[in-house]
């Protein structure tokens, strides 16, 4: 019998405390994994169930790699029962710090526990269950849901539109509009695409904030730093998804929809997540340590002026995609602060500010692409035609 055998440390609850305001994992008091469906459990990657073992529901998206039989210790072969699985974000991950461990209840034993499936080991599951400690340790048990995950799942690899419209067909249908009509007809033009799953996010990360001087790497958005494209996780100086339109302004959580969709969400340095909050955006505040040009205060985030206007240009665009049709959330600008849990960000006339004094640049550009063309099939209006933020504002 092969074992592996692991030590605990207190890094986790090192970085569940940086984590507990960030705005891509809000504080567990703002029930942000709360939808508009409260019955849906979010959908989690193995690094943020780690962090959230508060007993709310999730579905946690990760590679089998052992089965745990005690809290340091994971089987990765000869197992001696069907009873636990051991599941990460990398089918190779050996440290126990990065693993969650999983109840594998009776009904589920003989499809995925290992002693009657060894060949488990190393293959994609989603399981949805109760985030609380397995084995002393961050774990999901009582599991309602057990299901293998192909690789080449749509969600996961979502599909390349053949031969996308050009723009002029795009926005034929606003042509000569202004007002209130453009917002209600941009709308019908960008609200019905493809909705990512929040685990598929941080693999469209990787394309659409590629460093286009290394493409092994992203641009983190507030720092401005390149960062290696594998340095995602909840680990000092990792990436994580940053929801520009913080999610707790409308409390729609890391479901399909406003949690997941990449016209605003960016690759951001952990610790400065963390800072972010679910702040509004205005002028002033005092210096960022890590983030170079970057100011903030108790109600506010001021970014780096090069970033200032694909900040406005993305809360545009949520204002008009989510306008309360369809059974979603109705999103809308203000020109307040301290916005909170209400569907509502700020400060407006501050981000009309900011689209006019940092023009749209060739990244946006690039990024717009490629959220159109691989993965969502909608485009932001305000990149395509900056012009229409004076016709509706």
């Amino acid at each position: 019998m092969i074992e592996r055998i692991f030590s605990k440390t207190s890094v986790l609850v090192l970085i569940a405390f940086l984590f507990t305001g960030c705005s891509a994992e809000q504080p567990q008091s703002e029930n942000t994994s709360q939808t508009s469906s409260p019955n849906t459990p979010v959908e989690l990657s193995v690094s943020e169930a780690l962090m959230m073992q508060d007993g709310s529901q999730g579905t946690v998206i990760g590679y089998v790699v052992g089965q745990p039989i005690s809290e340091t210790t994971i089987l990765t072969k000869d197992y001696s029962n069907d009873y636990a699985i051991a599941l990460a974000d990398s089918a190779g991950e050996t440290d126990i710090k990065q693993i969650l461990f999983v109840q594998v209840s009776s009904g589920f034993r003989h499809s995925f526990g290992l002693q009657s499936n060894p060949s488990l080991l190393g293959k994609k599951l989603s399981i949805s269950g109760t985030l609380k400690n397995y084995f002393s340790q961050p774990g999901l048990k009582t599991p309602e849901e057990i299901k293998l995950v192909s690789e080449s799942d749509p969600i996961e690899d979502p599909e390349i539109p053949d031969s996308p419209p050009k723009l002029e067909e795009y926005y034929r249908e606003a042509e000569g509009k202004t007002g209130q009509d453009l917002k209600r007809t941009l709308h019908d033009i960008i609200d019905d695409h493809t909705e990512l799953s929040y685990s598929a996010v941080w693999e469209a990360l990787k394309n659409t904030d590629e460093d286009p001087d290394n493409s092994k790497h992203v641009i983190l958005f507030y720092t401005r730093r390149s960062e290696p494209k594998t340095h995602n996780g909840g680990n000092i100086n990792d990436w994580n998804r940053e929801h520009v339109w913080a999610k707790s302004h409308g409390n729609f959580g890391t479901s399909r929809g406003p949690g997941t969709d990449l016209h605003h969400l960016r690759p951001t340095d952990v610790t400065v997540n963390s800072s972010r909050s679910n702040l509004d955006f205005d002028n002033g505040g005092s210096p960022h340590p890590e983030a170079p040009l970057t100011f903030y205060d108790k109600d506010s985030w001021e970014p780096n002026e090069s970033i200032k206007g694909d900040v406005a240009r993305m809360l545009f665009y949520m204002d008009v995609r989510y306008e309360g049709d369809s059974g979603e959330l109705d999103l809308a600008l203000n020109n307040e602060v301290e916005n909170n849990k209400k569907p509502l960000h700020g400060k407006l006339s501050i981000l009309l500010e900011w689209h006019e004094e940092d023009p749209v640049d060739l990244f946006e550009k690039r990024r717009n692409e490629i959220i159109y063309e691989r993965y969502q099939g909608n485009r932001n209006p305000f990149i395509d035609h900056p012009e229409w933020v004076d016709e509706i504002w």
